[in-house]
């Protein structure tokens, strides 16, 4: 149990890393920057660039952590996190940012003429009790390439306009994965923006990923258990020598270098862990790469009936037959009905009703689409439609399926061959 309790709060990122692993130099410079608005009231905006799961958010919230730390700042400053996800237009930025600076009550019901006025009003709350400074303030934008599209992006220009002109302590840290964000931004904004950029680009080789399995794995020096500890720390090392291992870690690598996909990899193993099975085994990984790469098309296929099946196997067959074109439901019957006729002794000659029932359960599967979005009023019965799955994903749902019927495996290799 404590074993699964440290590795799984690792994974899911609930605890911390005591330093970004390869991070250094991006981690230096944030905190740098984010010290001089702390503590000297300098105000600064700056981008962190990277990929999805390169650990934009986790080297901010490790400077932060670092950075509290210190007595006056921890006192001082204020924290307003925003995503462009959640807060899609200014109105609810803006109600957000009030929500998060405890100053519902200072705002009240005044009326304000524009966003800008409301934003300096909101800052000008915050001077202390003398009135000589105000409190520093640190704006975090998630998803920042997302603000760009709000009507004029109005909060971008008016958040990077005060950290520009000194008027309150503000730093503005925008986190985005686009890497052409500052195109998005029209003159006016980009002009106030510092034009500082922090890119968390992967340059990992295959063994510091082998190295970074085996440390993300390790058990800490002060586990209450020091025996089992350093048995566990020692098959994770034999683990990592494992060819069968090395393979998989490699497919891995290939695909996918963020730790964001590693850690996912590393819980499902973990998973397999129980009293009985105390330790990882080159098994218990290959189940989890198994499980982690699983095609959720294809196991949706596993739970279909046999007429549903079967009418993927006949928009196959018409996929062939017309190249490509999309078909609609009465092609399709009239495929399903050729098959009955000719070829099938096991299949039921299901009714119409029946057969449209089974086609419109594939639609809400999201295995066939229509064409045109399902605008047009058509007869659904003619509506024309695309199949969504390929040639692996359904024989592959065929080989698995239980007690599929002979006939109608043949009549899949015939179109599928």
């Amino acid at each position: 149990m404590s074993v699964q309790r440290i590795l799984r709060e690792r994974f899911c990122h609930q605890r911390l890393p005591d330093r970004p692993v390869g991070l250094e130099s991006q981690y230096k410079h944030l905190l740098e920057l984010l010290r001089r608005t702390a503590v000297h009231g300098e105000s600064n905006s700056v981008l962190i660039v990277g990929p999805r799961g390169a650990g934009k958010t986790m080297l901010l919230r490790c400077a932060l952590r670092e950075l509290l730390e210190l007595q006056e700042v921890k006192q001082n400053v204020l924290q307003v996190h925003l995503s462009g996800l959640l807060q899609t237009d200014d109105r609810i930025a803006l109600k957000e940012i009030t929500r998060q600076l405890h100053l519902e009550n200072v705002v009240g019901d005044k009326v304000f003429g524009s966003f800008a006025e409301n934003l300096v009003f909101l800052l000008e709350a915050l001077k202390r009790g003398d009135k000589s400074s105000s409190r520093p303030v640190f704006f975090i934008l998630e998803e920042f390439d997302l603000f760009a599209h709000h009507k004029n992006q109005t909060l971008l220009y008016n958040l990077l306009d005060v950290s520009q002109s000194a008027q309150a302590p503000v730093a503005v840290v925008g986190l985005t994965c686009r890497l052409d964000v500052l195109e998005l931004l029209e003159k006016r904004v980009k002009s106030r923006f510092s034009h500082r950029q922090i890119h968390l680009l992967s340059c990992m080789s295959f063994c510091q990923y082998l190295d970074a399995f085996r440390s993300e794995l390790a058990l800490p020096d002060d586990f209450p258990d020091s025996k089992f500890s350093q048995e566990w720390n020692l098959n994770v090392s034999e683990l990592c020598e494992e060819k069968s291992v090395q393979e998989i870690l490699q497919k891995h690598f290939n695909s996918c270098k963020d730790f964001r996909s590693l850690h996912l990899l590393l819980l499902l193993a973990l998973t397999r862990v129980s009293v009985s099975n105390p330790t990882l085994r080159a098994v218990d990984i290959l189940e989890a790469s198994r499980m982690s790469s699983a095609d959720s098309k294809a196991n949706i296929l596993h739970g279909l009936s046999v007429l549903e099946l079967c009418l993927i196997i006949a928009m196959k067959h018409l996929n062939d037959i017309y190249e490509g074109e999309p078909f609609n439901f009465q092609m399709v019957h009239n495929e399903f009905k050729k098959f009955i006729q000719r070829k099938s002794h096991s299949i039921h000659n299901f009714e119409k009703p029946v057969v449209i029932k089974a086609f419109e359960h594939l639609l809400q599967l999201e295995l066939i689409r229509p064409v045109d979005g399902g605008v047009c009023k058509v007869q659904r019965e003619y509506q024309l439609m695309r199949l969504m799955l390929d040639h692996t994903q359904v024989m592959e749902a065929l080989q698995r399926y239980p007690q599929c019927p002979t006939d109608v495996k043949q009549w899949a290799i015939s179109a599928f061959g």
